[in-house]
């Protein structure tokens, strides 16, 4: 007989093959059980898509009534474009319900809780918690602050460089560990560089995996839209947004590139907080910045980033000249450098991929 923790193991199994695809809903797995025996498995596979309750419990059948359901997220309790799954529980005659966390969507919030127990059914809360927080922290970021989760990458020699004196690149990682860059790309809503970026390594910035992958929207910060030419990113693979600053020429950028949205700001330079504030307004809920050092030294300076994901090839460069990961000057203390604490350290291929969050500041 498999417990509690097993069965909520597998439906976290389901939730997280779809991380994500689910934009802006959360990932979510179920499973329904009775008497030691799985009657049906659900996830959700896209936005607007039957939620994973609804898979589990119409695989289930009739037998679904007197069994237990596991839910990774509490189940919702608002008509949006598919019936509340609280109320589903309820109608089908569900014995028990589990549940990883519950949900900080205020829509939800409870809610979904508070209907399953009026109708006498009993409910237990916190199984793998920690897990399933860990599986949607994009979506839980920004229910909590209102802004995209922003995770900072690069790529970098043991010594901590990112290209030579004369700024080749190609290439510091090895095969593996770019195709999990990819897989990051998959997992992000946005992805975002500067001009420079695209002036000098006309990146594509697009997911290729072997089994497809989704694209994020591709975003360029050019201040005074001054890129222009038959660069990679300006195609229409995927969506691609240009942030420009008050003064920017609007009009002949866009209709040089009509296929292209701007981002027109209010203030005179890129404010970070305030694009950061836009893209959460446009349900962008993470943001993937492979820019250079120094728009990561912007996103350091202004505490605007969540994580740090770098890969490190066992590579030695040498010389103050070369580039480094993180730009601008350095402070004059060692205490004034950002805290950060470990999340996850991988070996892929040859090298190592660090994932290293922000302390909690509470």
């Amino acid at each position: 007989m498999r417990t509690k923790e097993e069965w909520m193991d597998l439906a976290l199994n389901l939730a997280e093959a779809t991380i994500g695809q689910t934009s802006p809903n959360p990932s979510v797995g179920a499973v329904v059980v009775k008497d030691g025996i799985l009657l049906g498995v659900g996830t959700h596979i896209q936005a607007g898509g039957p939620h994973a309750e609804v898979h589990a419990i119409a695989q289930a059948g009739e037998s679904a009534k007197g069994a237990d359901i596991y839910v990774t997220l509490e189940p919702c309790a608002h008509y949006g474009k598919t019936p509340p799954c609280a109320e589903l529980i309820v109608e089908k005659g569900i014995k028990r319900v589990f549940i990883a966390c519950l949900d900080p969507n205020p829509k939800v919030a409870g809610k979904g809780v508070a209907i399953i127990e009026a109708a006498g059914i009993e409910v237990e809360i916190g199984i793998l918690e920690e897990r399933a927080l860990r599986l949607n922290q994009h979506f839980f970021h920004l229910m909590a602050t209102r802004r995209p989760f922003v995770t900072l990458k690069a790529a970098m020699t043991l010594d901590g460089k990112t290209a030579t004196v004369t700024g080749d690149s190609k290439w510091i990682t090895s095969s593996e560990a770019r195709m999990d860059v990819h897989k990051e790309r998959h997992r992000h809503d946005a992805i975002l560089v500067g001009r420079i970026t695209v002036e000098k390594d006309n990146p594509s910035l697009t997911t290729r995996l072997s089994q497809g992958g989704k694209n994020p929207v591709r975003i360029i910060l050019d201040t005074h839209l001054s890129l222009h030419g038959a660069f990679e990113i300006f195609n229409e693979e995927a969506p691609t947004w240009v942030v420009c600053g008050r003064n920017a020429a609007r009009e002949p950028f866009e209709k040089a590139y009509p296929h292209i949205k701007v981002i027109q700001l209010t203030t005179e330079k890129i404010v970070l907080n305030d694009l950061l504030q836009v893209l959460a307004e446009e349900n962008i809920q993470s943001l993937y910045v492979e820019g250079g050092g120094t728009i990561h030294q912007s996103f350091l300076q202004e505490k605007l980033f969540d994580e740090c994901h770098w890969y490190i090839a066992p590579k030695l460069l040498g010389g103050q000249d070369a580039r480094s990961v993180i730009g601008g000057e350095s402070p004059l203390l060692m205490k004034e450098a950002e805290e950060l604490e470990f999340n996850s350290v991988k070996q892929i291929g040859p090298d190592i991929k660090i994932i290293a969050g922000r302390k909690d500041e509470s």
